[in-house]
């Protein structure tokens, strides 16, 4: 697929970069933009040398949200239309039934996502965020849910992810009344995990990520994404049993063996899976 929306790169220590590129559109979301995004995503899961994914925005935004061009052509044809082809690209999906649909996919991947704020984001740009498993965003930017002032609905599973990440008196103030807050109250509501320099974030993003996937073998972390999505749809028993039996599965692994040795000898794991 030609790019025209994104960019893409994987660096040597199995970090998958995704930018946003529309910087002269503040990277707002269109079909074109979406169809791109979610190849690339199907790109970096299926590629098994990449074992953690980030996105972030190029220019000074990460996604305000739908485009306005794009938004004023739905009203003036008195209906809202996505911009996406049937064949679209399906990241993350046969995962589980309940991850199969537009941004769930995301908790079908098989490896780690984090997304690096480095601007504003708003309606389906934060939804998309929301759908990370981290969030890092730089300081005094705006973020917002922005579909009530365009008579629209919480978007994309905002709804569903908002309460689970701040809790549900904090998600009801920012869905019902779509205000404009800052990254720095998004990091006291929880909402975002750590806030760097404009400078440092994709740096110390990729630092994270780099440490992540040299310390925790890459079916672990597979499989505990997975629990932890999987567990908001069932029963506390349920997760018990299911922990019980990827614990047996698991530690017939070569990767079990070097974590132990590691362990043992005090030295940084080297995955088996990974060589």
């Amino acid at each position: 697929m030609e790019l025209k929306n994104t960019e893409y790169e994987v660096d040597t220590q199995g970090v998958a970069m995704i930018w946003l590129n529309r910087p002269q559109r503040m990277n707002a979301w269109t079909g074109r933009l979406h169809t791109e995004y979610r190849y690339l995503l199907k790109r970096a899961n299926d590629d098994d040398a990449v074992r953690a994914i980030v996105v972030t925005g190029r220019g000074k935004s990460f996604c305000v949200g739908g485009d306005s061009q794009a938004l004023s052509g739905h009203a003036d044809r008195g209906a809202y239309d996505p911009g996406i082809r049937a064949d679209i690209a399906k990241p993350g999906y046969g995962t589980d039934a309940n991850f199969d649909a537009s941004f769930a996919y995301h908790f079908g991947l098989n490896k780690p996502m984090i997304a690096a704020m480095n601007g504003p984001a708003a309606g389906v740009g934060l939804a998309l965020a929301c759908f990370a498993d981290l969030r890092f965003a730089v300081p005094g930017v705006k973020f917002t849910t922005a579909h009530g002032k365009l008579n629209l609905p919480a978007e994309y599973g905002l709804s569903w992810m908002l309460p689970r990440i701040v809790g549900l008196g904090r998600a009801n103030d920012l869905l019902l009344t779509s205000r404009v807050f800052t990254s720095d109250e998004a990091l006291q509501l929880g909402f975002v995990n750590q806030i760097f320099e404009p400078a440092d974030l994709v740096e110390q993003t990729l630092a994270y990520a780099h440490q992540l996937v040299a310390s925790v073998s890459p079916n672990s972390l597979r499989q505990t994404r997975w629990q932890i999505y999987k567990d908001l749809h069932r029963d506390v028993a349920s997760s018990v049993v299911e922990s019980e039996r990827l614990i047996e599965d698991m530690a017939t692994e070569e990767d079990f063996k070097e974590g132990i040795a590691a362990l043992v000898e005090k030295r940084p794991p080297n995955w088996p899976s990974m060589r």
